[in-house]
């Protein structure tokens, strides 16, 4: 891989992770017209590693309005980190389900039945793109009517670690859009579900990252290995965790402003336009 398809890709998902637009659609569109492979282990792993750099502007970006929201005494900093941790277990017991009924049942279960063969399904994504499209008008048009205020509890914690477990297999089905959503839908308080949704991502990169750590590994076994190639198998990511990290913070300021400026329902509307242009390229 050359290093201006990396840089290229690291913009594209530090501009896309933080929208509710889906990053991982739009980066393997990028991925295919370079003529890349979006289902290899190395690209599943730089795409995690992407996704580590844009956590890392999230926090930065919302370290002082968790601090100024929920760190202000131990007991209330406890109290929001149980329902991070909350929503983070229910979000991989779900996604771990789907993920064995995807490969056992609907792939067959044979020995190259992972669930990463469908990243590069192109009709899925559109599919997945136009279900986070209509979910963020539905939470745009309730969230207007019903107004918001409620505060963040075990329920909502849960229901919230639902949603966000639905994304993890179906790329193009926007996490942050759904959980943002689904937090609107519940009642709370536009900044405070934005709020809730990047830390629930922020506890769930870890994970991600030592999956498709793991799934590369595998592929590449480490005693088969110098130095310099288990270098070269991670320097992609690293480059591009980087610029991930710069252009995520600029998307940051823009989702901020448009989400408490009442613009959430035109994220909608191009999740719907870009279905309709993915199902075109597939």
């Amino acid at each position: 891989m050359h290093l201006l398809q990396i840089v290229v890709l690291a913009v594209i998902q530090g501009l896309a992770e933080l929208l509710p637009v889906s990053s991982s659609a739009h980066v393997i569109v990028a991925e295919k017209l370079m003529g890349l492979d979006p289902t290899l282990p190395e690209m599943t792993l730089l795409l995690v590693m992407l996704h580590t750099g844009t956590m890392l502007a999230v926090i930065l970006y919302f370290w002082k309005g968790w601090t100024g929201h929920y760190f202000q005494s131990a007991e209330k900093g406890m109290a929001f980190l149980a329902q991070v941790l909350l929503g983070t277990g229910v979000t991989l017991v779900l996604g771990y389900a789907l993920k064995k009924f995807i490969e056992k049942v609907m792939l067959g279960g044979g020995p190259n039945a992972e669930v990463e063969v469908l990243f590069g399904n192109l009709k899925l994504i559109s599919a997945s793109l136009a279900t986070a499209g209509a979910l963020i008008l539905f939470a745009s048009f309730y969230e207007k009517r019903a107004g918001g205020g409620k505060g963040l509890g075990p329920l909502e914690s849960i229901l919230i670690g639902l949603t966000q477990g639905l994304c993890l297999p179906f790329r193009g089905f926007s996490r942050s859009g759904a959980t943002i959503s689904a937090g609107l839908i519940l009642g709370l308080e536009k900044v405070k579900s934005e709020e809730y949704s990047f830390a629930l991502a922020v506890a769930l990169t870890p994970f991600a990252l030592g999956v498709e750590a793991l799934r590369l590994l595998k592929a590449h076994p480490f005693d088969g290995l110098s130095m310099g190639q288990m270098a070269g198998l991670f320097l992609p990511g690293l480059l591009g965790m980087v610029f991930s990290f710069l252009s995520g913070l600029l998307a940051l300021r823009w989702l901020s402003n448009w989400l408490t400026g009442g613009r959430w329902a035109w994220f909608g509307f191009y999740c719907l336009a870009a279905s309709a242009g993915v199902w075109l390229l597939g």
